[in-house]
């Protein structure tokens, strides 16, 4: 049974419905701090009950202004170290900057990395995410890094949803086919992809389908959504091919610029996010998105990681 003596979790402003998700699966009250901003813009932060000697997790995603609420993560993680905490674990279920993982032109900076070595300065001793844009992230860092996927939850809505003998598992680009193949492989069904070329960076010039899509449901299956230009190219190519229905499944719904309008108006009969990200403006102004909870799973893996058990078995299954 969880006690949730010596645990303690806090929010930042980032995404604090997740925080009382998680709070509440663990049968825990919220940990008290206020996250206030100056008038000229600085974060400032008091953690307003003792967290000596406790395991600290503390919970903030990287949307809306992620530049504040990665300092905000930063201060409030080195406002418990200077505190005596025990442990300190960053949960960050959309890493900031995850896009900004390598040196791809001259001069470009590798930021995923910067932030890696923010939140270890800070004191941060564990960090916690999910569905990482690029497993070398993990690499970046000297403490563990717990990476979640939702792979289970989304193979759990499609089993729960759609006749699989109808189904194939579609990437919209090959860097995602990996993806697209291991939760085709578990469903038992094909999988098809794009071939993908570009003219600029968030520009797609021309998609290629590799696969068979004809009178079947498509489900495209992505780690995130920002702009969606990507799934409604995709999503008007799968039905140019036949395809029944399309459908998208997506871990990250960043959903910027003119996305909801994209979605509205493309081929997409739903598209599938969790709430990594705050969803329900987003729900409200488009009823095609549909939310998926992956605040259990959190929960889990924070008491597993409280009590020193292993977190693999959740890489297969959801938590009930």
């Amino acid at each position: 049974m969880f006690t949730g003596n010596g645990i303690k979790i806090f929010s930042g402003t980032s995404h604090p419905e997740l925080a009382e998700i998680i709070a509440r699966r663990l049968g825990i009250p919220l940990g008290k701090a206020e996250v206030t901003k100056s008038g000229i813009g600085e974060t400032h932060v008091r953690v307003a009950e003792s967290v000596r000697e406790d395991d600290v997790y503390i919970i903030n995603t990287g949307c809306g202004q992620v530049n504040t609420a990665l300092m905000e993560m930063c201060i409030m993680v080195h406002a418990c170290k200077i505190a005596s905490a025990k442990r300190i674990t960053a949960v960050l279920p959309l890493y900031p900057y995850a896009r900004q993982d390598k040196k791809d032109k001259s001069r470009a900076p590798i930021t995923a990395k910067l932030v890696a070595n923010m939140l270890q300065k800070s004191g941060c001793d564990h960090v916690i995410t999910m569905d990482l844009h690029a497993s070398q992230i993990q690499g970046f860092f000297d403490v563990p890094v717990d990476k979640l996927y939702a792979e289970p939850s989304a193979t759990q809505y499609i089993r729960s949803n759609f006749n699989l003998s109808e189904i194939v598992i579609v990437s919209p680009d090959a860097g995602g086919a990996k993806r697209a193949t291991s939760i085709a492989d578990r469903l038992g069904v094909d999988f098809a992809l794009f071939h993908k070329e570009r003219k600029k960076a968030n520009e797609v010039s021309r998609m290629i389908l590799v696969g068979h899509v004809r009178d079947k449901i498509a489900v495209l299956v992505d780690d995130m959504a920002d702009t969606c230009g990507t799934l409604c190219l995709a999503a008007q190519h799968l039905a140019e091919a036949g395809a029944a229905k399309v459908y998208a499944l997506v871990t990250h719904g960043i959903l910027s610029g003119n996305a909801l309008q994209s979605i509205e108006a493309s081929a997409l009969e739903k598209l599938i996010v969790t709430n990594t990200l705050p969803q329900q403006e987003n729900a409200a102004k488009c009823k095609k998105i549909e939310v998926i909870d992956i605040g259990n799973v959190l929960a889990e893996v924070i008491r597993r990681s409280h009590y020193g058990e292993s977190v693999s078995k959740l890489f297969d299954e959801v938590p009930y």
